[in-house]
């Protein structure tokens, strides 16, 4: 997957609330800037290419069905 510059910047994501504040101490734990403001979103700030992967990968391990995670990891293991 290609991401374009105009993938850079901020990023609102809507996640659920309950998996919200998890993902939020993720990130803050691998030092990606994000906030959760009062309307319940989480912002994120991607500044490169590696924290775009860090990001889809960190929500990915949240809300992703068990298969798809399964199947990824398959793919993983295959190169």
């Amino acid at each position: 997957m290609m991401l374009g510059s105009d993938m850079l910047g901020d990023h609102v994501l809507q996640i659920p609330l309950c998996d919200r504040w998890q993902i939020y101490h993720r990130l803050q734990e691998l030092m990606i800037p994000c906030s959760c403001p009062p309307d319940g979103s989480l912002r994120v700030q991607v500044n490169s290419y590696l924290t775009a992967i860090l990001v889809r990968s960190t929500v990915m391990q949240f809300l992703a069905p068990r298969q798809e995670l399964l199947d990824w990891l398959e793919r993983c293991w295959s190169y």
